[in-house]
C-alpha cells in the first residue's frame, strides 16, 4: 500500500475522532503484543480506569523519553479516550513485560519538543498531525494546544 493510501486508511480507521472496528481490533492486538514486550522499545500498553464504567481499559501507546522523563501524547487530541480517563483519574498502569503503577500529570512545559520526538518514535501517529515530523520546532509550537501531553511519574 502506498504511503498516502496508508495514511488515508489510518485516518479512516479513526473517523469522527473515535476508533472504528478495524482500529479497535488492531489496537487490541497491538496492546497484547506491546504488553508482552513485543515491538519497539518505546511501545507499551496503558491501563486506565474508565471514567463512566469504572472498568479497566487498555490502549497501545508510545512512551516518549525526553530529558530524563517519560511522556505520553494523545494522538487524537482531547478526543482520545485514555486522555479523558487520565484527566478524570490520574492513576494508570504501564505494561511492558511488567506492570508499573504510575501517575499521569498533564504537562505544559516543552511540549513542542516532546511532540516532535513523539512523531519520530511513532510513525503510525503521523497521519493525525498537520505537520511533518521533521518540521522546525516553531511549527510544533503552533499545534501544542491540540495534543495533550502527560508526564509519567511514579504512583503516589
Amino acid at each position: 500500500m502506498r504511503r498516502g493510501a496508508l495514511s488515508a486508511f489510518q485516518r479512516w480507521q479513526f473517523r469522527d475522532g473515535r476508533p472504528g472496528l478495524s482500529a479497535r481490533i488492531l489496537g487490541h492486538l497491538l496492546g497484547i503484543a506491546f504488553a508482552a514486550g513485543i515491538g519497539p522499545n518505546q511501545a507499551a500498553t496503558i491501563q486506565v480506569r474508565g471514567r463512566k464504567t469504572g472498568r479497566e481499559i487498555s490502549f497501545p501507546i508510545v512512551v516518549v523519553a525526553y530529558e530524563g522523563d517519560r511522556y505520553l501524547v494523545g494522538m487524537l487530541g482531547d478526543k482520545t479516550n485514555w486522555v479523558r480517563n487520565a484527566r478524570a483519574d490520574n492513576r494508570a498502569v504501564l505494561v511492558r513485560r511488567k506492570h508499573e503503577s504510575v501517575s499521569l500529570e498533564e504537562f505544559h512545559g516543552k511540549r513542542a519538543a516532546i511532540l516532535r520526538r513523539y512523531l519520530e518514535l511513532a510513525p503510525g501517529a503521523r497521519p493525525f498531525f498537520p505537520i511533518d515530523y521533521r518540521a522546525p520546532l516553531g511549527d510544533f509550537e503552533r499545534i501544542v494546544d491540540e495534543y495533550p501531553v502527560f508526564r509519567v511519574a511514579p504512583a503516589s
